[in-house]
């Protein structure tokens, strides 16, 4: 029966054609926030002293006038309807791997036994959402269910179906944040003070710093038919057995390649949906591994940019069933080829341009550069435990580490020019002028090709903390997870970075030093100190793991262990510095983290059980009974002698499986209880170690074997779609 089912969705699979995707006539500029609450529409439904105010809040991050709620939502309402909505929601990013809405509609009682449409200011700016029923580390109980939503004017509101969506932080009724958006906007905020602090030291003009990324998002589609024949992708979101196709990644033909038709539609699809939500979608093509795929947008404002790269996974899952496949955002669904990531490519810019940009124009521009480089490495040397304890996760362990992944040990890559460059300022004399190289030429000496401009700097994929010419690139985040979490850790270490470099100046020139004499000493300084977290090697070898180690980097590789960065009196000083987080709050994340690592795991254990001891052992004995049949038939048949030759075969494979089979279903047993036993720790972190350390390792010691029976068993009666299919049937 299994093997029936087996065969009939991957026949279903193969039949699927691609599903038509209605192109809007107009161009992709026309209809870009077709369904936001931008400026434009603000413009034209807002009142024009109410508009001015709102202008002042998003450009300049002025406070909200509580008088202007009225007319907001006014307004709001007002293009909302005319687009057929009849509800709204408060939409936000709690402690989970997604978002959370409550529909209200925009319905009172007229006072004459009727409804009429109404959507008040006290309604777009506040709601009551169940504070205990999110995750929240302690700081809200059952009976403390009270928490807040709060409107986020600096990220516009925008329509799904019939529902106005705003986006808003969460916090709990005793004032702490319950989400990524509070720590996130307040770091940066403090980026931007502390920026615009140094800046002003070489350009006084200067009035903001603004924080960009830009996220790459990586992700696998399956068909559904073969997802749905998979409890282990349903309910982990990754294989948690299967053995390797013969062919996987190995011929390197699948990157870059041409986009299967029934993918491409796919990605119309979302692509138009994005647009007209504001997301500015530019790049997509084919990764690295079968059926794995990449888009990319423009980068944006931070705060914007996570906002919507929440929204556009939601989008992605919920098209991919449009188009019959399931999206896969787990880090690693496939075991022997690559995983998924999102990288964030983060940089700091004035109203005058990019803070990291090289070369300058004069050398006041050159230190400039030097001084933001150097002073965003020294936060990621002095906090490079924290950063990876805050790209970690139980699903993003699977990937980090990989030959197609940063290793797990934060370190910076930063290329000949620039570490050339900080080489050349450490040695420097005070006098000196620096020179920054910037692209040049490059003939092919073929006469119909252009000529092509190299940059300054080369890649290094094996880097978690790259930079890439104008940006930093922070490789190790996870493709599932919210990029806040690595962000505001970022921005607050950075912050910290800047503040102290201002102190340490602003002391050398109240004691008489020359500015530019006061910036060059401290630089020279920090370039000595930050010169362990600089790498320019293979991050992937045995030797540099030593050295990191000797270098007195973070080299912790265990999840819940990792979390214990957070903790740190070095790490709390810096966030309370800061003013993006308190100890109380970082505790609560703390246990958070490790309560959701222990629930990973174990849902991970138990579907593993039951997918071993319900599909595969049942499977395995009856085909291994077979094949005890069939040799019992041959004696009957044959001579004794003949018939022991001709059944060898079949008898060393009876021994296989039940080799096999009997480490399964013994180590199953041994994983059951020892869940059991851990499942009575109290302490989430002891429990998280426990879940790591103990019943984590049954899941690959036990696969091994599941996936040897897997080569053995016949292929007509195993009972899940395989690797060669899930991989290869689009």
């Amino acid at each position: 029966m299994a093997s029936k089912l087996r065969f009939k969705v991957v026949d279903d699979a193969f039949k699927k054609r691609p599903v038509r995707v209605k192109v809007p006539d107009e161009r992709p500029s026309e209809y870009f926030g077709k369904y936001v609450f931008d400026k434009k529409k603000m413009y034209k439904y807002l009142p024009a002293r109410v508009y001015e105010k709102m202008c002042d809040v998003i450009d300049n991050g002025a406070p909200f006038d509580l008088t202007i709620a009225d007319a907001v939502a006014e307004g709001m309402k007002k293009w909302a309807m005319e687009l057929g909505v009849t509800h709204y929601t408060h939409w936000f990013q709690p402690l989970t791997e997604g978002t959370a809405e409550k529909h209200d509609g925009f319905v009172e009682h007229d006072g004459k036994g009727g409804m009429v449409e109404e959507f008040e200011g006290k309604l777009l700016v506040q709601q009551e959402p169940d504070a205990s029923s999110f995750p929240n580390g302690g700081i809200r109980s059952t009976f403390e269910a009270r928490g807040y939503s709060a409107w986020d004017p600096t990220s516009p509101v925008f329509v799904i179906g019939d529902t106005l969506m705003i986006p808003t932080v969460f916090i709990a009724f005793t004032g702490e944040a319950l989400d990524y958006k509070v720590p996130l906007k307040k770091s940066l905020y403090a980026v931007d003070k502390a920026a615009t602090a140094v800046c002003q030291y070489f350009y006084p003009e200067v009035k903001k710093v603004t924080c960009n990324l830009g996220w790459e998002q990586e992700y696998f589609l399956v068909d559904e038919s073969l997802f749905s024949a998979r409890p282990d992708l349903v309910m982990t979101g990754r294989t948690l057995m299967g053995h390797d196709s013969a062919k996987n990644q190995q011929m390197d033909d699948h990157y870059f390649g041409s986009i299967p038709e029934r993918v491409e539609n796919f990605m119309r699809d979302i692509e138009i949906q994005a647009l007209e939500l504001g997301i500015p979608c530019k790049t997509r093509h084919n990764e690295v591994a079968p059926n794995q795929f990449e888009l990319a947008p423009i980068y944006e404002e931070t705060n914007l940019a996570i906002d919507h790269n929440m929204l556009m996974m939601s989008i992605m899952k919920r098209v991919a069933i449009k188009h019959g496949f399931r999206c896969l955002l787990h880090e690693k669904p496939f075991k022997g080829v690559n995983g998924s990531g999102k990288h964030n490519n983060w940089s700091l810019s004035t109203d005058t341009g990019v803070l990291l940009h090289a070369p300058g124009k004069t050398p006041l521009d050159n230190i400039r550069f030097v001084t933001f480089i150097v002073e965003t490495l020294k936060a990621v040397y002095d906090h490079n435990g924290l950063l990876k304890a805050a790209i970690s996760s139980a699903t993003n362990a699977h990937r980090l580490g990989a030959n197609e992944a940063p290793p797990a040990i934060i370190s910076s890559f930063l290329g000949r020019t620039v570490s050339e460059l900080l080489e050349h300022v450490e040695k420097a004399d005070e006098g000196d002028e620096l020179t920054i190289a910037g692209k040049t030429e490059l003939k092919l000496d073929i006469p119909s090709i252009p000529q092509l401009l190299i940059d300054n700097t080369d890649r290094n994929r094996t880097s978690p903390f790259a930079f890439t010419g104008n940006r930093f690139e922070f490789r190790a985040v996870g493709s599932l997870a919210n990029c806040a979490s690595a962000m505001l850790a970022l921005n607050a270490a950075v912050a910290e970075s800047l503040m102290n470099f201002k102190e340490r100046v602003d002391g050398m020139i109240s004691k008489g030093v020359g500015k530019e004499v006061a910036i060059l000493r401290v630089l020279k300084e920090d370039i000595k100190y930050i010169k362990p977290i600089h790498f320019e090697g293979n991050g992937y070898s045995d030797e540099w793991k030593a050295e990191a180690a000797r270098r007195g980097l973070d080299c912790e590789t265990s999840c819940p262990l990792i979390y214990d960065a957070y903790l740190k009196d070095s790490t709390v000083k810096m966030f309370e510095k800061t003013n993006v987080m308190t100890r109380p709050e970082l505790e609560a994340r703390n246990e958070i983290k490790w309560e959701t690592y222990t629930k990973k795991i174990q849902i991970e254990a138990r579907v593993f059980g039951d997918l071993c001891m319900n599909h595969i052992i049942p499977v395995v004995t009856k085909y291994q009974s077979m094949l005890i049949d069939n040799v019992h038939k041959l004696k009957e048949i044959f001579p004794a002698e003949k018939a022991m030759k001709i059944s060898a075969n079949n008898l060393t494979i009876i021994e296989k499986i039940s080799e096999h089979e009997s480490f399964i279903v013994e180590n199953v047993a041994k994983l059951i209880s020892t869940r059991r036993e851990v499942n009575k720790i109290e302490s989430e972190r002891e429990k998280a170690i426990a879940y790591h350390d103990q019943v984590a390792p049954f899941l690959e010691s036990i696969r091994y074997h599941v996936d040897k029976l897997e080569q053995i068993v016949d292929d007509e009666v195993w009972p899940l779609p395989k690797y060669r299919e899930l991989l290869f049937i689009i």
